[in-house]
């Protein structure tokens, strides 16, 4: 029954079994795509942390591996990063895989605090050492991990991104991957934890950089080396309830800029693991200058799940007439607009739980939990519906938003109601294959 229990998501990635939470350590190299990520061997309980492993030649299929790292006297493996180093800065020989984490000490106790730790690899993380000389950097604040690290071609060095405390955090500076230097604090409002740092081009092909931070906002800013300098308030980018901690994967092909999340929250009653990841998704930006913002949507790769298809077009849902999809699968990725009225709903009930489109409060609403909606003619919705979620893409990856839940009673898994007469085009409905 492995990977095909009760609830047991099956296009988004789970532990064979027990606790995970944060993905760590994203890179591609040699055609593999390698999630590590917070795991808890012992239990499905979060503790003793752990960093689990998988590798994925299409960011679908995982195939989970033996433990990477493991807790040591430093402290429990709590999160980072990886990447390649192409050049051999660091010294293990040239396309080394490097790996940052934090060892989680006890940040009561001054002889054990939490430090940034350096591991590596020379056979493309089949077998990976800890840096005999242990930590690379010491405590700055209590809080004082994550450590996100990327190579700045520009000025010919490694930038490391790392949490501070509360809403601060801090950019350090290396030649050699070993030796750092701290050169500029930021703050990022409302975030804490998990930062993540990297540059995407804007409408005007542009080079602009994000500092994003776990709960989904971010900056806009430019870079040189020397300076972030933010050019944006504040943006968001998961306006759902369940993602969390999202880093993007380092040194991958075509330039591509591919995200993962934790999907923290989740009901798994009884199951053998605990917690999910979404989906990858690729991310863009959408205009130029002050006014710009990120777009997400799932990686090209996912149409490859995608098996029947119906094609339903434009229907007229009903107060008196509600409309049914024509499926029974509970894996399913389905596209609708709606045409916008001035008042009244439109529900969608997914697998027994109601997604409420409210027109005159111009909202999105589901399990308790709003997004706010633009005011397009007819938004247009992408559901990717799982065993245990739904990640919800608005207005072509405009707006995002991960849920998890748990299936109430249903006869149908997708019916539309609505108070009156309300136009839907249903546009692509697919079933969906399982990745296991």
């Amino acid at each position: 029954m492995t990977y095909n229990e009760t609830h047991r998501p099956q296009f988004h990635f789970t532990a064979k079994e027990n606790w995970i939470n944060d993905p760590n350590g994203l890179v591609y190299c040699d055609g593999v795509w390698h999630m590590f990520f917070q795991h808890n061997p012992e239990s499905t309980i979060w503790g003793n942390m752990t960093w689990g492993h998988a590798v994925s030649d299409d960011l679908l299929h995982w195939k989970q591996l033996e433990h990477a790292l493991y807790p040591d006297e430093h402290g429990t493996m709590f999160s980072g990063s990886a990447v390649i180093d192409h050049d051999n800065t660091a010294g293990f020989g040239a396309g080394a895989m490097l790996l940052f984490y934090t060892a989680a000490g006890n940040y009561a106790t001054p002889e054990r605090p939490y430090t940034q730790c350096l591991a590596y690899s020379t056979d493309n993380g089949k077998t990976i050492h800890k840096y005999e000389d242990n930590p690379i950097i010491g405590n700055f604040d209590k809080g004082n991990r994550d450590p996100k690290v990327i190579w700045h071609e520009g000025s010919q060095q490694w930038i490391m991104a790392l949490y501070l405390i509360d809403n601060e955090y801090c950019l350090l500076r290396s030649a050699d991957a070993k030796s750092w230097e701290r050169f500029q604090d930021l703050t990022l409002p409302g975030v804490t934890e998990c930062p993540d740092f990297f540059p995407l081009e804007d409408d005007n092909g542009n080079e602009r950089w994000i500092f994003w931070g776990a709960k989904g906002k971010y900056l806009v800013g430019s870079f040189d080396g020397n300076e972030f300098v933010p050019e944006t308030e504040a943006l968001t980018s998961e306006y759902g309830t369940n993602g969390y901690a999202a880093q993007t994967w380092s040194d991958t092909p075509d330039g591509r800029r591919i995200q993962i999340s934790w999907m923290q929250g989740g009901l798994f009653p009884e199951m053998p693991f605990n917690l999910q990841m979404s989906i990858p998704v690729e991310l863009s930006l959408v205009g130029s200058g002050s006014n710009v913002t990120m777009k997400r949507w799932p990686v090209s790769e996912f149409t490859s799940l995608q098996k029947q298809t119906t094609n339903p077009g434009m229907q007229n849902v009903t107060g008196r007439k509600p409309l049914t999809i024509e499926t029974e699968a509970k894996l399913l990725d389905v596209t609708f607009s709606a045409t916008r009225r001035e008042e009244g709903v439109l529900y969608t009930s997914i697998r027994g739980q109601s997604m409420v489109l409210d027109w005159k409060a111009n909202e999105l609403r589901f399990k308790d939990h709003t997004i706010a909606l633009d005011n397009s003619a007819a938004p247009e919705f992408r559901l990717l519906i799982d065993k245990a979620s739904v990640e919800i893409f608005i207005n072509g990856g405009m707006i995002t938003g991960s849920f998890s839940f748990l299936p109430g009673a249903y006869e149908h898994p997708l019916v539309m109601h609505s108070d009156a007469d309300q136009s839907v085009d249903i546009r692509e409905v697919h079933e969906l294959s399982s990745v296991w």
